[in-house]
């Protein structure tokens, strides 16, 4: 049994969190592990066998174990996040060694550093599966890509979940103006340009302005404009690795920046107007963003006195040869509300946030049932509704009381991306 130290190069304060558990007596080793911790932010317990006191095994997020020390373990309980390293990743004694030890990773040093500093650092910071991760775009100017961004946002906030507001738009005038705190306190866009590699999901979300339940990352009212692509990409997936739900509000044009953020994307909508320019609009604003985005759907948005006029949600998806995810009806007095400080969806019984909670519930209904989109069917039209049936005898998208507040599912997953991705060895 060994006695467990905390490493030598810093002291504890007793607010961070644990740190991993370094099992070896390989000094060159022990150096390059070190450093790791220290690039990853986390602070490690060092021995050089089986921990002498009881817990320090089992508690420690994760255990990384040289080769020189594995046999000394074979007594050890088997516990997840256990990490072998050695010299040469394809020895066989290494993985047999692996096998006994119940490690759930191999790998060699200097090759997977890049790999075991961001599995350290997911370790610490608790990570957890990644946010589910909407991406909303105007099919033309003035579609309210900003305002349904918004809804959903509150609205995802509002029953417990935990929410980030990306704005990925700078010339949009600002989200955290949309929602009334353009005055809170917290970091903007600026802040994090020069951000690059891995940011701490904790501390990204603790330094953002908290508006509403939720934390919002939005632009100041400064000149500068411009997201290189290298932050856009590290702030995403700090934020993804948050977990919850991330909604991005996006530019029309994809440039490399916006790119980025498709990449971290689940789901797009598409709001889409319903007349037709803007469906012309919508179309070649579908054409960049898929290109990039496998998953986007076309949300139809009412127009003040339609009585029948404009063409149909499903027509317009046809035309696009999207998915239809819904429709939102006009709602008299969102105007007057937005300027007055309120923000969108905060009206329950209105029209956006009602399609905002359906595609919400329907989020949690395909995610409840280990399924994709494809599993869980939307409710069908309500009494009174006046909605037929859909081509092809289903139920319309948009249909029932709510007026226009339910998802269409279609085939596909919902699952987000980082949920399939693998990294290092295993």
């Amino acid at each position: 049994m060994a006695e467990t130290t905390p490493s030598e190069r810093a002291g504890r304060t007793g607010e961070e969190p644990g740190g991993p558990l370094i099992i070896t007596e390989d000094e060159r080793l022990l150096d390059d592990l070190l450093r790791l911790c220290a690039a990853a932010g986390a602070l490690p317990e060092v021995a050089h066998g089986l921990p002498a006191r009881k817990g320090d095994w089992e508690t420690p997020p994760l255990v990384i174990v040289g080769d020189d020390c594995a046999p000394r373990l074979r007594g050890a309980g088997r516990r997840p996040g256990v990490i072998l390293t050695g010299g040469d990743a394809d020895d066989p004694e290494l993985w047999r060694q692996a096998v006994a030890l119940g490690a759930e990773s191999v790998l060699a040093l200097p090759d997977g550093e890049r790999w075991l500093t961001d599995r350290i650092a997911d370790a610490v910071e608790g990570v957890g599966p990644p946010a589910l991760t909407v991406g909303v775009i105007g099919g033309r100017g003035g579609a309210g890509a900003s305002t349904l961004a918004g809804a959903l946002a509150v609205t995802a906030a509002r029953t417990g979940r935990r929410t980030l507001l990306v704005d990925g738009d700078p010339l949009g005038g600002g989200l955290d103006v949309l929602l009334g705190g353009e005055k809170e306190k917290g970091l903007r866009w600026p802040a994090f340009a020069e951000s690059r590699g891995r940011v701490a999901c904790g501390a990204l979300a603790e330094s953002l302005p908290r508006l509403h339940s939720l934390r919002v990352l939005s632009w100041d009212r400064g000149s500068d404009v411009t997201i290189p692509p290298p932050a856009m990409r590290a702030v995403l997936a700090a934020a993804r690795r948050r977990g919850g739900v991330v909604v991005v509000d996006l530019p029309r044009r994809v440039d490399e920046a916006v790119a980025e953020a498709l990449a971290q994307v689940d789901m797009g909508l598409l709001i889409v107007p319903t007349e037709l320019r803007a469906v012309a609009a919508a179309q070649r604003v579908a054409s960049g963003v898929q290109k990039v985005l496998g998953d986007l759907r076309v949300v139809a948005r009412g127009a003040p006195g339609r009585h029948g006029h404009g063409l149909p949600p499903d027509d317009i998806a046809r035309l696009m040869e999207l998915p239809l995810a819904g429709e939102v009806p006009w709602e008299a007095g969102l105007l007057a509300d937005l300027a007055r400080g309120v923000p969108p969806g905060a009206q329950v019984r209105g029209p956006l946030a009602r399609f905002c909670a359906g595609f919400w519930r329907w989020v949690a209904d395909c995610g409840s049932e280990g399924g994709g989109p494809g599993s869980a069917a939307p409710p069908g039209p309500g009494p009174g509704s006046g909605a037929g049936p859909a081509p092809g005898g289903g139920p319309r998208p948009g249909a029932g009381p709510s007026g226009g507040a339910v998802p269409w599912p279609v085939a596909g997953s919902l699952a987000p991306r980082a949920a399939v991705r693998k990294g290092g060895r295993s």
